[in-house]
């Protein structure tokens, strides 16, 4: 690997890593500035930029995984959250493979036919789009006082139709944390509590997703690209340990709109001066 490749390795992980959990569609992100500036498919091949686009995303995942340990080792009953009831109602495990069920069904199904036709910018600026009227939509029409104000008054039926508007999210651009956020705060989540839940959703999902790319790609990752990878692995690691608080800090504050602002002005801005 040479130094103008590691370059783009620790850009697109830096991109990947301060846009995950915002709702704004990190594939997007990584789609529009790869097409625009670097386009990885010629530096190695379209089989192996596809999979380093989803790959890079378990760096997120491990920022996740670390920052919300506590609830992690809760959920497999290996902690209690301070404050937990112990008679209660609790976040489990159950909850979280409901929420799962639907996009990775649909995924097995369509899996070939996303990476085939909707990995592309014009594909990102359309989603951009809806994605945005999906969480104006949200913040317009969701309950003024959420009665789920924690993961552990979540209940199988909030969590299986989270799950179901993350189908949504497998169009690039529509945005994983965009859908089940705004899905959380139409049935009633609190804001905060709603991006908690997509935090836990997205581990095992891009875990499982980022498995089967490398499975169906395996032939494609070669010696030449394993440091591309690796570096762009390391980059959204960091980055999003960085930005996930502050995420965190601010969707309690400013809610969807203005981020759903900024993704009608990217998509315009796309459009205009690039399609």
């Amino acid at each position: 690997m040479n130094l103008w490749e590691a370059f783009v390795a620790l850009i697109l992980g830096l991109v990947e890593g301060v846009t995950e959990f915002a709702p704004v569609s990190s594939t997007g992100h990584m789609i529009i500035v790869d097409d625009f500036l670097f386009q990885t498919k010629k530096m190695f091949s379209p089989e192996a930029a596809i999979t380093f686009k989803i790959v890079i995303q378990l760096g997120s995942i491990l920022a996740v995984v670390v920052l919300m340990r506590e609830r992690f080792l809760n959920l497999l009953g290996l902690k209690k959250i301070p404050g937990q009831s112990t008679s209660g109602p609790r976040l489990n495990l159950g909850q979280v493979i409901v929420a799962l069920i639907p996009a990775g069904v649909l995924y097995l199904l369509l899996d070939d036919l996303i990476d085939t036709y909707l990995f592309s910018t014009e594909t990102v600026v359309i989603g951009l789009v809806l994605g945005a009227i999906l969480m104006i939509v949200a913040d317009r029409f969701g309950p003024r006082e959420p009665k789920t104000v924690s993961l552990d008054q979540i209940t199988y039926k909030q969590a299986f139709i989270v799950g179901l508007i993350q189908c949504l999210s497998m169009w690039p651009g529509f945005s994983r944390s965009g859908s089940t956020i705004s899905g959380g705060v139409l049935l009633g989540m609190k804001h905060r509590t709603a991006a908690d839940f997509t935090f836990i959703m997205a581990v095992p999902i891009m875990a499982g997703v980022s498995f089967f790319s490398l499975l169906k790609n395996w032939e494609s990752i070669t010696a030449d690209v394993i440091p591309f990878f690796i570096v762009g692995f390391i980059s959204a690691f960091v980055f999003a340990l960085i930005s996930i608080r502050f995420f965190l800090k601010l969707i309690n504050r400013i809610k969807l709109v203005p981020f759903a602002l900024y993704r009608i002005v990217l998509a315009a801005l796309i459009y205009f001066v690039f399609l």
